[in-house]
């Protein structure tokens, strides 16, 4: 008697949990912010990599022109794949180029654009990532393109070839 009342609590126990784990199966995994952001927050302040004066993103980003802000860190591998296209990006002189360093220490972040070139006009500092998160970051690398302080475009992941031909496709769209 008192086997079958263990192998009954044994079976409605796995029955528990196969039934917790089944219901767990519906709920979606997605984590992107179900609000899709269009319009930046242009009172963002952040403080300048080299001088740590502060400076309103919205100041930075020209009304009339194309900006493109890119969050990247020197800790983060595929911000050093993007690089090379960024540089690119900034010898177009067509566009504001702003980068935000997320969570990193000042002094590798300094080093790392020594060392590959600094593609940015700008190099903006946000030590615990909580204003890029308020930006609408998700990780890095993260690349927004804007217009009139409006996102038209943004890039999740490195960019590369394909995504450098998207943004100059788009600028040239615009223009005419």
């Amino acid at each position: 008697m008192i086997k079958k009342i263990k192998f009954v609590i044994i079976i409605l126990f796995f029955s528990f949990i196969f039934f917790v784990f089944f219901l767990g199966l519906d709920k979606p995994n997605s984590y992107l912010p179900k609000k899709n952001i269009t319009e930046i927050d242009t009172s963002l302040v952040f403080k300048n990599l080299y001088d740590q004066k502060e400076i309103v993103l919205g100041e930075l980003i020209s009304k009339n022109s194309f900006s493109i802000v890119n969050i990247w860190a020197s800790w983060c591998l595929p911000c050093r794949d993007e690089h090379e296209y960024l540089l690119k990006l900034k010898n177009l002189n067509k566009i504001n180029v702003i980068g935000i360093n997320y969570k990193d220490k000042k002094s590798n972040a300094a080093k790392f654009l020594l060392d590959l070139g600094n593609p940015y006009h700008e190099v903006l500092i946000d030590l615990d990532g909580t204003k890029s998160i308020e930006f609408g970051a998700i990780g890095v690398p993260e690349t927004y393109l804007i217009n009139n302080k409006i996102i038209v475009k943004k890039y999740i992941g490195p960019l590369d070839q394909s995504k450098l031909k998207d943004i100059i496709e788009i600028i040239k769209n615009e223009k005419n």
